[in-house]
């Protein structure tokens, strides 16, 4: 395990990249920002120790390199062993979906969250046709990227994924059951903490307290078990209980349509007048703040927007604020069918549309086809 910063400033790894400072830790090791010596170019580092009692690095290098040309993955630069450490060298990526979420006070905006939901569904749709599932789908697993990046998301960490079909034949892996929770038990799906074989499955859950981690794993179970969809989604445009219903309705070997589940999103994102502009809540949040700066600094006491009107505007906004519950389901949905894409839970909006009524009158499957803070995987 990688300990203080201070001991690896001179620490250079692949012969060129210079570890500069820690950006972030998990379960497997440290990750650092570090500079290419020959061009200046920053890129992240992630180490993990070769005595480490379950060693991943290397697993997920290789899976890395089955899925490199794909959109909103990184690029790996290096991948080696210096002095005690496994070492990944990677895009340096911007901040994850979680991060943002807390950046924009736990709120997004029912644009920004189905810009989001579109490119969610791509990437796992991409990792799927790689023939593997990525077993743990989360805020902190997207990531935006940085410079002319910046509006493209990213899907990292796959030191957990799991092939679930042969290359060459296309079998998918067996039906199986009395398996050990894999991932993370907030995000993790409801086959998934009943013990049944993850192919990539929708689920629903809360993170409760509990004395032991047996026991939390067994509440947040009970608790995702016994919402109904219709609960979870009450107040949402229909769309999105259909998204759930959907996925929980896939049989275990059964291919997700991803195209008919993109399109049930931006047919929404029409429907509510919104444009593709790629800017999201926390663009205009930095846009807002560095207005108010140049603002304060030119003006000195310019008076501000006043508060009444200010109130107003959030009131009229209310319907389309994304709630902390809201957003946790986008990332609690993984595809409870068989290749139950592990997608991603969805959002909260008061008002329901005319499309939304079509749609429900349809059934849930009306087609078949149809701020500086940089890191990378963790």
């Amino acid at each position: 395990m990688a300990s203080s910063s201070g001991s690896k400033a001179e620490f250079i790894v692949g012969g060129k990249y210079k570890l500069v400072r820690k950006i972030g830790s998990g379960s497997f090791g440290d990750i650092y920002l570090a500079i290419n010596i020959t061009n200046g170019e920053e890129v992240a580092v992630k180490l993990e120790s070769q005595k480490a009692r379950h060693p991943q690095l290397l697993y997920e290098s290789k899976l890395y390199k089955i899925l490199q040309g794909g959109v909103g993955i990184p690029h790996i630069r290096w991948y080696g062993q210096e002095k005690d450490y496994n070492v990944l060298v990677m895009d340096l990526l911007g901040p994850s979906l979680e991060d943002l979420f807390n950046f924009c006070s736990r709120r997004f905006t029912m644009k920004t969250v189905l810009m989001l939901a579109d490119q969610m569904i791509s990437r796992i749709e991409y990792v799927h046709t790689k023939n593997f599932i990525h077993r743990d789908i989360k805020p902190d697993n997207f990531l935006m990227g940085i410079g002319r990046h910046c509006n493209k998301l990213f899907l990292i960490d796959f030191g957990l994924a799991k092939k679930y079909r042969d290359n060459r034949t296309r079998q998918h892996i067996p039906y199986r059951e009395d398996k050990n929770l894999t991932g993370t038990a907030r995000y993790a799906s409801i086959n998934a903490h009943l013990g049944i074989e993850q192919r990539l499955n929708p689920s629903v859950n809360y993170l409760l307290q509990a004395a032991t981690n047996k026991q939390k794993y067994e509440k947040i179970s009970e608790k995702k078990m016994s919402t109904p969809v219709e609960v979870l989604c009450k107040g949402f445009p229909a769309e999105f209980a259909m998204y759930l219903n959907y996925c929980r309705g896939l049989r275990f070997e059964e291919a997700p349509d991803y195209m008919y589940l993109r399109q049930l999103f931006r047919i929404l994102f029409r429907t509510l007048n919104h444009q593709y502009d790629y800017t999201f809540d926390w663009t205009m949040l930095k846009q807002k703040a560095a207005q108010q700066a140049a603002s304060s600094s030119g003006q000195g006491q310019q008076a501000q927007t006043p508060t009444g009107k200010q109130t107003d505007k959030t009131k009229s906004n209310m319907k389309a604020l994304v709630t902390n519950r809201s957003i946790d389901v986008l990332f609690k949905a993984q595809f409870a069918g068989s290749f139950r894409c592990q997608l991603l839970g969805l959002f909260r909006t008061g008002a329901d549309t005319r499309r939304s009524e079509k749609f429900r009158e349809a059934g849930a499957r009306p087609l078949t086809r149809c701020p500086q803070h940089f890191r990378s995987g963790h």
